[in-house]
C-alpha cells in the first residue's frame, strides 16, 4: 500500500499549487495523506509539527518527521534543487520514539571471531513502526556502564529509527528479584573455556572448532565482499553442516550436486536449485587472491587491506613467507594487523586448510594487473557515502584507486570529496560542515573523464 505524495509530470497542469494537486488526486481514488496543513507563516509551521507529533503514536503507519513543503508550484521552479536536494522542501525530524518493556532475559551469542555478544531478550514491545523482541548488548562493559540486570524494566529506542538499543534502566521499578549478569566462564555453544583479551571489552570463545564459529567463518566466506557463492546463506549453510556435508571452507568444493539437493524435503525436485549453487561454489575458484584473503577472516584484514596486500605479494605463498617487518611497513597494514597475518599463515590449521583449497583448485594468485590508469587524482582523499545509482561502493572505490586517488572510511579536514548517493547520512552531514566539495557520481566521472 502506499500514499501518492507528488504528480512528477502533469502536461497542460492547471493548478500551480501542490495542496490543490493532492486534493485532485484523492478526489480521483489515490491514497493521499490525510494530514495535510497550508501554513502561512512560521507559526503555523510550528503548530502543525507538533500536532502531527502528537498524533505520531495513533498513525495506522510510522512516521519519523515531518515534510515543510513550498505550496507553489512556480516559487519551486525558481528555487531550483542541488544535485541531491530541493531548495523548496525540508524535512523536520521528530526525536526517536521510545518504549518502556521489560528485559526477560540476557544470552550469549558466538560470532565468526568467537566474540561472545550479550543479547537482550525483551518483552515485545512495537517502536516506531516495527516490534521489538530482542537487541544487542554489546559487551561486559556496557551492561555494567547501565547497570542492566535481567528482569529490568528499561527504554528502548530505534538508533536513527533503525536499529534497536536500550537507552536507560527505569531503577525506581525495580522490585528487588532482578538478577546479575555475568559473563560465562565457558562457551555457550562448544563448552571452551572463555577468555577476556587484555586491553579489550571482547570477551571471546577459545574453542578452535566451535560450531558458531565455524557457520559463522563460512557465511563470511561466501559473502559478496568475499568469494561471493550466491545462493549459500545462512541456513543452508546451517543445514549442510548439521548434515554433517561440510567441516570447513575447503569441503564447500568436495559437494555434489546431489549432496545439497539432499538438505531439501524433496531433493529430487530441488536439483535446479542444488545446480545453481554447485556452479556458483565451482565458479568461485577463480576469484581474485584478495577475494580470498577477504574470505579467510584474519584478524584486522578488510577488503581494502586484502587488495594493499595483494598490490605487494601476488601469491598467497609469498604473503605466508612475509615476516612482521615487511608487512607493518605497508599501507593499511601496521605493526598489530602485521602479527595477526603472521601469526595466522604460521597456525598449523590455517597450513592445512590452504593446503586443503589448493587442491580443490581455489586461485591463490593475485590475478590483477598493473591497472592505474592515470594520476588525475593522485594525492586527493575521498569518501564514498550513500546509496549510488551506477557503481557499487567497491566499483567506484576501484575507479578513486585507478586513477591514483586514496579512499578514506570517516571523514575529516584532511578529506578532499564526498561522493555521495541517495540516504546519504552522517558523513554527508559532516562534510557539509567542514566545506568539504560533495560529488555526485556524474560530477565524478567528469573529474576522470
Amino acid at each position: 500500500d502506499i500514499f501518492i505524495f507528488n504528480v512528477q509530470k502533469w502536461d497542460n497542469n492547471p493548478y500551480n499549487s501542490h495542496l490543490e494537486q493532492l486534493d485532485y488526486l484523492e478526489k480521483q481514488g489515490f491514497n493521499v495523506i490525510p494530514y495535510r496543513f497550508d501554513c502561512k507563516n512560521f507559526e503555523e509551521i510550528e503548530n502543525a509539527i507538533n500536532k502531527i507529533a502528537d498524533m505520531r503514536d495513533s498513525l495506522s503507519f510510522g512516521i519519523d518527521g515531518a515534510v515543510i513543503k513550498v505550496d507553489s508550484l512556480s516559487f519551486r521552479e525558481k528555487l531550483g534543487q542541488t544535485y541531491k536536494v530541493p531548495r523548496w522542501a525540508i524535512a523536520y525530524k521528530y526525536p526517536p520514539e521510545q518504549k518502556e518493556t521489560l528485559l526477560k532475559d540476557i544470552v550469549c551469542q558466538v560470532g565468526r571471531t568467537g566474540a561472545i555478544t550479550p543479547m537482550a531478550i525483551l518483552e515485545p514491545v512495537k517502536v516506531a513502526g516495527s516490534t521489538i523482541s530482542k537487541t544487542t548488548l554489546h559487551n561486559e562493559d556496557f551492561i555494567k556502564e547501565k547497570d542492566i540486570k535481567i528482569g529490568d524494566t528499561v527504554v528502548i529506542q530505534k538508533q536513527g529509527d533503525v536499529i534497536p538499543e536500550v537507552i536507560k534502566v527505569i531503577k525506581e521499578k525495580r522490585t528487588g528479584k532482578e538478577k546479575e549478569f555475568v559473563m560465562p566462564d565457558v562457551c555457550p555453544v562448544c563448552g571452551a573455556p572463555t577468555v577476556r583479551l587484555e586491553g579489550k571489552s571482547a570477551v571471546k570463545c577459545t574453542g578452535i572448532e566451535c560450531p558458531s564459529q565455524i557457520l559463522q567463518n563460512m557465511y563470511h566466506y561466501v559473502s559478496k565482499e568475499a568469494m561471493d557463492i550466491d545462493g549459500l546463506g545462512l541456513k543452508i549453510i546451517e543445514a549442510l553442516i548439521n548434515n554433517e556435508l561440510i567441516k570447513d571452507i575447503s569441503d564447500l568444493y568436495k559437494l555434489s550436486v546431489e549432496d545439497i539437493a539432499s538438505i531439501k524435503e524433496n531433493p529430487s525436485k530441488s536439483m535446479k536449485f542444488a545446480s545453481n549453487i554447485y556452479n556458483a561454489i565451482q565458479g568461485s575458484k577463480n576469484q581474485d587472491l584478495y577475494k580470498l584473503l577477504t574470505g579467510l577472516g584474519i584478524s584486522n584484514v578488510s577488503i581494502k587491506t586484502a587488495k594493499s596486500l595483494c598490490k605487494k605479494y601476488k601469491s598467497i605463498d609469498d604473503l605466508a613467507n612475509a615476516t612482521e617487518e615487511e608487512l607493518s611497513n605497508l599501507k593499511d597494514v601496521g605493526p598489530v594487523t602485521a602479527k595477526y597475518i603472521v601469526d595466522f599463515f604460521n597456525d598449523e590449521q590455517t597450513k592445512d586448510l590452504i593446503s586443503k583449497l589448493k587442491d580443490a583448485g581455489v586461485n591463490m594468485n593475485s590475478l590483477a594487473k598493473d591497472e592505474l590508469i592515470d594520476n588525475k587524482l593522485e594525492g586527493k582523499k575521498f569518501v564514498v557515502t550513500g546509496t549510488l545509482s551506477k557503481y557499487s561502493r567497491n566499483e567506484i572505490q576501484e575507479l578513486i584507486e585507478k586513477h591514483g586517488g586514496v579512499n578514506s572510511g570517516s571523514v575529516s579536514k584532511k578529506t578532499d570529496y564526498v561522493i555521495a548517493g541517495e540516504d546519504a547520512g552522517s558523513k554527508l552531514t559532516k562534510a557539509q560542515e567542514l566545506g568539504i566539495e560533495v560529488l555526485s557520481e556524474e560530477q565524478f566521472e567528469e573529474m576522470i573523464k
